[in-house]
């Protein structure tokens, strides 16, 4: 069934990949009015995002914002359609890296890039930044989130990797770094890391749009171990279909900062881009489902169950 579900959309994306931009943003236009008006997909998740989020601005401000998300929502969908075969010559029109001297200037300085990516619109489209490099030389990646149906798995991995750029397997972001190196070659690597975290992987929280908030440290701990530089990718719409990424350095060595103050900065930052351009943040996650009371009673219960199992060995 999977299968079949997957050819039957094939031919529905093949389909709207080969309608012209202007028409496939009418596309977006319908849907956007299907998605909001009648669907309401995860209307109230994302209202109650917003509100949150921004606790002084106004509910006509509110709506305002969550009417331009499901725009740019709908935007996304269809852009990530039409990048299946995208010419490079176009990509660079889409998509335009500022910053990218200060990559370059540190990679020949011996410092590896790590770059922290937040799911702002259209982060997609950041696997063309392999355009920039000589490929024999620096390896580019980004770290990704396997697919459940392998069939739209392998479908995405084309996509993303249609300029050169690898995507990898979170499981396998280390091992792949590691062989990067070995093979004497630079790397740049992207983590889309504003995801939430289960359980077991929450070591720190920060402070993130007026909430207590559960994060990932593993692009730090891996930047660290490979004494990299970490930026960030400032994400702009300069208007429909065109995007500006601002790479900004946050630290040219890793490995210098304190413990957590990376992911600090990261979240800083994305904070910043988003107060800027909030309709271009991805509203529709559970990013708080998570709070730090629960987590704490998980914690003690997890602690008392290892105190009384280690009890029960000694005693017998």
């Amino acid at each position: 069934m999977k299968a079949f579900l997957y050819y039957i959309a094939l031919v529905f994306l093949f389909i709207l990949n080969r309608l012209p931009f202007f028409l496939l943003y009418f596309v977006s236009d319908v849907f956007y009015f299907i998605m909001y008006y009648a669907v309401r997909y995860r209307r109230k998740v994302v209202r109650e995002n917003l509100v949150k989020s921004f606790p002084a601005k106004s509910l006509k401000e509110i709506k305002s914002i969550e009417r331009k998300f499901y725009h740019r929502l709908c935007d996304f969908f269809l852009e990530i359609i039409k990048l299946h075969g995208l010419s490079e010559k176009e990509a660079r029109k889409r998509l335009e890296f500022i910053g990218m001297d200060r990559v370059h200037e540190l990679m020949e300085q011996g410092h590896s890039a790590v770059v922290y990516i937040g799911h702002m619109f259209n982060w997609e489209l950041m696997n063309s930044v392999s355009l920039y490099f000589d490929l024999d030389k620096v390896f580019v990646g980004e770290v990704y989130h396997t697919l459940r149906n392998k069939y739209f798995d392998s479908l995405m991995r084309r996509v993303r990797g249609q300029y050169g750029a690898e995507p990898i397997p979170m499981k396998n972001t280390l091992r792949r770094i590691l062989k990067a190196e070995k093979d004497n070659k630079m790397f740049m690597v992207g983590f889309v890391a504003d995801q939430l975290p289960k359980w077991e992987a929450i070591k720190h929280w920060v402070d993130f749009l007026n909430q207590d908030t559960p994060v990932f440290v593993g692009t730090e701990k891996i930047a660290q171990r490979c004494h990299a530089a970490i930026f960030y990718t400032h994400m702009e719409r300069v208007k429909r279909g065109h995007y500006r990424v601002c790479i900004e350095c946050l630290a040219e060595d890793a490995s210098l900062l304190p413990e957590n103050e990376a992911t600090e900065l990261y979240y800083k930052r994305l904070e910043a881009n988003i107060n800027e351009y909030p309709e271009l943040w991805l509203w529709t996650h559970k990013r708080w489902k998570r709070t730090r009371e629960e987590f704490e009673d998980r914690e003690r219960r997890r602690l008392e169950t290892l105190k009384a199992r280690a009890e029960n060995n000694t005693a017998g």
